[in-house]
């Protein structure tokens, strides 16, 4: 009896959507805008490009399940969930050090060095996973996506095969839309919570922070292309997420839901990528 009963034992699942792909949806935007737009200003797409795509999935993958482990050690989690967050740590870790070593064997060592900034920004991310206060915090999202805008000077450099200040720009700029744009998300999702639309007086005053930062985003883009930092046509990309601060702030997405203004500003997002490489082209 005793071998039946072990047999029926139902054996650990390690195939948990939750555990191998991240929940945070909204987090995919702020990692390919920055990568797309490093892949096309490189001007060329060649092995070393591909390796670094794969290095920056697998590193971006391998954070979902080391946060489930973290929830595990801090019993939020069952611990049943450890097999399969153990095999999706292997697999991503060791997916990653693949490409790593090939893009070190092409001499692209600098790289590694994007890796310092990343570490402090995750381990206070875990360190809020561990204290269930990961949830609504602006400045470690801000802080996470100046991480994530890294692989713009990495995917720039991996194009023109060499290190160039030109990365550390890229870097910036992209850095800078994704801080707007989360600061703009608040404020949207601060909205949902009204119970009636406002007077457009309270609009204003609700979102005149969110707007004055679009401004000055698109202004200090303004004096870099006046003087010729970057190009030309570059500030109209900022213009897009101004256009659309200043319509969501007297449009209040009261009783949005989330979804909803995701997909608005992921909409907004593509929009600016897109424009950003033209102008940049």
């Amino acid at each position: 009896m005793q071998g039946e009963q072990s047999a029926q034992k139902p054996r650990p699942q390690i195939m948990l959507r939750h555990v191998a792909v991240p929940n945070e949806h909204g987090s995919w935007v702020f990692l390919f805008s920055p990568l797309l737009i490093g892949l096309f200003a490189g001007g060329t797409f060649q092995v070393g490009s591909l390796l670094l795509v794969g290095a920056v999935l697998a590193a971006f993958m391998l954070r979902q399940p080391i946060t489930i482990l973290v929830k595990i050690i801090s019993k939020r989690r069952p611990r049943t969930e450890l097999p399969a967050t153990a095999f999706w740590i292997t697999i991503y870790g060791l997916i990653g050090l693949g490409f790593l070593t090939g893009l070190m064997a092409m001499g692209f060592e600098q790289l590694l060095f994007l890796a310092a900034p990343a570490l402090p920004v995750f381990a206070w991310h875990l360190w809020l996973v561990s204290r269930r206060s990961e949830r609504r915090q602006p400045i470690v999202e801000i802080a996470g996506s100046g991480v994530l805008a890294l692989v713009a000077p990495a995917a720039y450099w991996v194009g023109v095969g060499h290190y160039d200040p030109t990365g550390w720009l890229l870097w910036g700029l992209t850095w800078l839309q994704a801080a707007v744009s989360i600061y703009y998300a608040y404020l949207r999702l601060e909205q949902r919570m009204w119970k009636s639309v406002p007077t457009r007086l309270e609009c204003w005053l609700a979102g005149r922070k969110h707007i004055s930062a679009a401004i000055a985003a698109l202004i200090l883009v303004s004096v870099l292309a006046v003087t010729s930092t970057v190009p030309t046509w570059v500030p109209l990309a900022y213009a897009i997420q101004l256009a659309e601060t200043f319509w969501g702030t007297f449009n209040p997405a009261v009783k949005v839901k989330p979804t909803q203004i995701g997909i608005r500003q992921l909409i907004v997002s593509t929009l600016f990528t897109v424009a950003f490489i033209f102008a940049w082209g």
